[in-house]
């Protein structure tokens, strides 16, 4: 069924990211390295190397805000590497809940407006400016950190893929902020998230008018979060994600999409 080749798919995709993306990764991103990827016709096999022989030992549940820099300086990197980058062997829509890859959980959304509005919601993000490579699961159980905490290392790349890189960090806060500190955090982490950005630009990609690249992404993250909000709606109504501040940011969105 969808679900099944969509996880068979994941795995190729992993394979793919090891095989021929892994080694160009830049220094403060980083990843497990592969150690050994062999394919044959009904078994492959992936062995990575341990990330704690790199110092990246603790893996938590709850973030401090140096976690949360951590992780956001970690994407910063990874979206600033990636713009325009061919999404070759990779998801050509990254995320695991983008609108296409889910039809029976959009099936079940009951939320009318946000459903008739998820074809926008998803060629908006389709159409962003600078598109990038996006990490496709960044939740907060995915980083490793070092026992600092200061500096954190990315696992699971089944849904890498091109995409929209307010994606990440929409789901990145939706893992690692409770709902109650989701307002009072959004400035905080938006800025905190952007100031690594242009240091990555500078750095990586100095062509690029780090200043445009803010001004063309920091609107369309209350779009993001509707995008999975529209997934989690789908398929969990109940679930703890599902609050009033996602609700707001829905709103706002809906109310964003008017000037598309």
């Amino acid at each position: 069924d969808l679900s099944h080749q969509r996880k068979l798919k994941s795995y190729q995709v992993e394979l793919s990211w090891y095989q021929h993306y892994i080694a160009q990764l830049n220094t403060h991103s980083p990843a497990p390295n592969a150690l050994l990827v062999e394919q044959h016709e009904n078994e492959w096999l992936l062995v990575m190397e341990d990330l704690k022989q790199r110092g990246f030992s603790q893996v938590i549940t709850q973030a401090k805000p140096n976690h949360l820099c951590a992780c956001l300086r970690w994407l910063a990197y990874f979206h600033a590497q990636h713009i325009q980058s061919d999404a070759n062997r990779l998801w050509e829509t990254g995320t695991y809940w983008h609108l296409a890859t889910r039809p029976d959980e959009f099936g079940a959304l009951e939320d009318q407006t946000l459903k008739a509005a998820a074809e926008q919601i998803d060629q908006v993000l389709k159409q962003a400016a600078y598109p990038t490579l996006v990490h496709g699961d960044a939740k907060l159980a995915n980083f490793c950190f070092t026992e600092q905490g200061d500096r954190a290392a990315a696992v699971d790349f089944q849904y890498v893929g091109a995409g929209c890189a307010m994606k990440d960090v929409a789901l990145f806060m939706s893992s690692a902020v409770t709902p109650e500190e989701c307002q009072a955090t959004e400035q905080w982490l938006l800025d905190e998230y952007f100031m690594h950005l242009r240091q990555a630009l500078t750095e990586l990609r100095p062509e690029l008018d780090a200043s445009d690249v803010e001004q063309k992404w920091r609107p369309l993250f209350a779009i993001a979060w509707s995008d999975f909000q529209r997934f989690v709606k789908g398929w969990s109504p109940n679930h703890w994600k599902i609050n009033a501040y996602t609700e707001a940011l829905k709103d706002k969105a809906l109310e964003q999409l008017k000037a598309y």
